[in-house]
């Protein structure tokens, strides 16, 4: 791959300065652009490998690692999908994305840890509810759920993207191929109201514990509402799944975590 013309790193040192005179962005903004502008420059060090058969020389200067840099995430990104290969079955898969309404979004700013776990928590039971059904599946999931805070107009858009296996474990310890002929995994909007239930009665208990109150209008909202449960059809093949993952959870543009 050839390198590109202008580099960010580039883009920032020319333009640091008047951004931070005219914007007066966080500390937290300050310390990402400082590691993305001297990312593999002297500036972080470096080390020497040498060859003892020709004596070449060669100098290589150390990354930042900053979640945000699109030249270590890119390594990250590779590294990541070799990983992953082995784990993957030679079945299909579905991918499902559960999306929490914006009427939550102020508290996901609040407490952001908790609600987003309640994500992870609420979309994996909303799964594992349905799986271990008979007549849905009757088998014991496997999944990868990847956590996505930002919409591509990058407003807050909480929601959750869950790569789920075309099938699962029997009781009997053998594998169990998803019904329907693998065409989709379970009904969406079974699926929505069991999320909502879920998720809310998660959010119920942490305002509890945080001796917090709703209002009963936005309480009345939330449950009367239709939650988004989207579905995909299959993937083509794991391949496929891995590179898409692999995009998600190393963008330098998005806010992630794997779960």
């Amino acid at each position: 791959m050839s390198r590109p013309v202008h580099e960010l790193a580039a883009i920032i040192r020319q333009y640091k300065i008047p951004f931070i005179t005219k914007h007066q962005p966080l500390k937290q903004h300050l310390s990402v652009l400082n590691a993305l502008e001297k990312c593999r420059t002297v500036a972080l060090g470096g080390h020497v490998d040498g060859c003892d058969s020709c004596g070449h020389i060669r100098i290589s200067y150390n990354s930042c690692r900053n979640r945000h840099c699109p030249k270590c995430q890119v390594t990250n990104k590779e590294r990541w999908i070799l990983a992953r290969q082995q784990q993957l079955l030679p079945v299909s898969y579905f991918h499902v994305v559960f999306t929490i309404p914006q009427e939550m979004n102020s508290w996901c700013m609040h407490y952001p840890k908790e609600m987003y776990n309640l994500l992870f928590a609420a979309s994996q039971q909303t799964i594992s509810t349905f799986a271990n059904d008979e007549k849905h599946l009757g088998a014991m999931p496997g999944m990868i759920s990847v956590l996505h805070t930002w919409g591509q107009n990058l407003s807050l858009h909480p929601h959750v993207h869950l790569i789920i296996p075309a099938g699962g474990i029997a009781p009997s310890g053998c594998w169990k191929n998803a019904k329907n002929k693998g065409r989709f995994l379970f009904p969406v909007k079974a699926m929505s109201a069991v999320f909502k239930n879920k998720y809310m009665e998660g959010f119920l208990q942490l305002l509890k514990t945080e001796n917090k109150n709703i209002e009963p209008s936005l309480r009345e909202t939330l449950y009367s509402k239709s939650w988004i449960v989207y579905a995909k059809s299959p993937f083509g093949c794991p391949a496929q799944v891995i590179e898409y993952l692999g995009r998600y959870t190393h963008s330098p543009r998005w806010i992630n975590h794997v779960g």
